[in-house]
C-alpha cells in the first residue's frame, strides 16, 4: 500500500548511475558519516532522510565536493569523482535558503551559471527560455526575488540548478524555507519538474512527509550509518528497526518475547497482551522482540469484538487488550485517541472520520477494546 500522498515514479534503469562506497568523513574523532555504501539509479529521487546532525548533509556536501571524504569512493556514471573540485563535477546544488542574487532579475539569477562557462548568448538565451518555461515563470523573468513569493522563489533556484544540465542534482532541505500548506503544493510541482527533465537526483530532509512523497526510494540515517533503504511504502510498513519503526510516522512498541515459533505463525507475549502473527520470523522461541502495530491498524470500540470480526480464526482471543480513552485529538479527517491499557501502557488508535462509525461517539473516559489483525503486526528483533 503506497503512501496517499506518494507520487510513483519509475526510474529509467536498474543500473547504479551513483554508487558510494564505504565513504567515511570524521571531524577530529567523531564520525559524522560512518562507512555508508548505497546505489542511486538514474532518473530516481532518492531521499536522505533523518534527524539533525545524523550525517545526511554530510554527505550531501561530500557528494558536492565541498567536504572531501576521509576515506572511500564516490562513483558517478563510473567515474571516481572524489577527487575533484566541486566545478568540475557535473553536479549542481540548491540550497535550502535558495542563495538567490538580490540585485538580479529572475532571467539574470537562471542564467548567472551559464555566463560564467561562457556559453554563446543565443545558445544562454534558448536554455534560459526553456527553464523558465520548465518553472512556469515566464512572465516574472524581469522581476527581483523580493518581488516573488517563496515558492517562486524556490523555482528560481530550481532553474539555476537545472540551466546547466548536471547529471545529478542535490536538493538540501528543498522546501524548509516554506510554510506547511505551500511545501504540500510545491511538493508535487518539483516531482514534476525533476521527473520531466529526467535528473538523477538526491535530496536531504528531516521531514518524513516531504520523503515520503518526494522520493522513489529513502535511506534512514542515524548516527553516521544507513539503517534501511528502500521505497516509501517499505520503510513505512515494514520498518527493519525500532528506530526507523519509530521515527516514520507514528508507531505503538510492545516490548515481549517468542513464546510460539512455526513457520507460518508466532505468538509473542507482551505485558499487555499476547500477539498472534500471521507469518513466519527469524527468530527462534524465547529471544526478546519489540511488537510494533501502526495507530491506523488499530480498530477501537465499546462493543465487545465478534470471533467474525477477526481476520481469522486463530487470532481470537490474541492482539486485543482493554483501557480507557485518556485523551483525544479530533483533526478533521481523523481522530487519534489515547487508550490507557489496563497494564499501564498508553497507545494510540488512528481513525478516519469519512463516514458514521461505532468508533465516532467514543470521549474521555469510556472503557475500550482496542483490537488489531495479525498481519498487520511487524515484529523487530533490533
Amino acid at each position: 500500500m503506497a503512501h496517499p500522498n506518494q507520487v510513483i515514479s519509475t526510474p529509467t534503469t536498474d543500473t547504479p548511475f551513483l554508487q558510494i562506497r564505504r565513504i567515511v568523513k570524521k571531524f577530529d574523532d567523531v564520525f559524522a558519516v560512518d562507512e555508508v555504501s548505497l546505489d542511486v539509479r538514474q532518473g530516481e529521487i532518492f531521499a536522505l532522510l533523518g534527524s539533525s546532525g545524523c550525517g545526511k548533509s554530510t554527505l550531501l556536501r561530500m557528494l558536492a565536493g565541498f567536504e572531501v571524504p576521509t576515506s572511500g569512493q564516490i562513483l558517478l556514471a563510473g567515474q571516481d569523482i572524489v577527487g575533484l573540485a566541486p566545478y568540475e563535477r557535473p553536479i549542481n546544488m540548491m540550497f535550502q535558503s535558495y542563495a538567490l542574487f538580490p540585485h538580479l532579475t529572475v532571467w539574470d539569477n537562471i542564467a548567472f551559471g551559464l555566463r560564467r562557462d561562457h556559453m554563446p548568448k543565443a545558445e544562454m538565451q534558448e536554455r534560459v527560455a526553456q527553464m523558465l518555461d520548465l518553472v512556469q515563470l515566464k512572465p516574472y523573468a524581469k522581476r527581483k526575488p523580493h518581488q516573488l513569493s517563496g515558492g517562486q522563489q524556490q523555482r528560481v533556484a530550481l532553474a539555476r540548478s537545472l540551466a546547466k544540465r548536471p547529471k545529478l542534482l542535490l536538493l538540501d532541505e528543498p522546501l524548509g524555507a516554506l510554510d506547511a500548506k505551500l511545501r504540500q503544493q510545491t511538493q508535487l510541482e518539483l516531482v514534476r519538474i525533476i521527473e520531466q527533465v529526467g535528473v538523477t537526483c538526491v535530496m536531504v530532509t528531516h521531514d518524513q512527509e516531504e520523503a515520503m512523497t518526494m522520493a522513489t526510494r529513502i535511506g534512514v540515517m542515524s548516527e553516521g550509518k544507513i539503517l534501511q533503504i528502500g521505497q516509501p511504502a517499505d520503510i513505512y510498513e515494514t520498518p527493519n528497526c525500532r528506530f526507523v519503526a519509530d521515527f516514520i510516522g507514528s508507531v505503538n512498541l510492545f516490548k515481549g518475547h517468542v513464546e510460539v515459533d512455526e513457520p507460518d505463525h508466532v505468538v509473542i507475549a507482551t505485558a499487555e497482551c499476547k500477539h498472534y502473527v500471521s507469518h513466519g520470523i527469524t527468530g527462534t522461541a524465547g529471544m526478546d522482540v519489540h511488537v510494533a502495530v501502526r495507530p491506523e491498524k488499530m480498530s477501537i470500540q465499546t462493543t465487545p469484538v465478534l470471533d467474525s470480526e477477526r481476520e481469522s480464526l486463530a487470532e481470537v482471543g490474541y492482539n486485543m487488550a482493554q483501557g480507557v480513552i485518556e485523551d483525544l485529538a479530533y483533526l478533521g479527517s481523523l481522530t487519534t485517541y489515547h487508550v490507557k491499557l489496563d497494564g499501564g501502557t498508553v497507545v494510540k488508535v488512528t481513525h478516519t472520520n469519512a463516514a458514521r462509525h461505532s468508533a465516532a461517539q467514543l470521549t474521555w473516559g469510556d472503557r475500550v477494546t482496542v483490537w488489531w489483525c495479525g498481519s498487520d503486526v511487524v515484529v523487530l528483533t533490533r
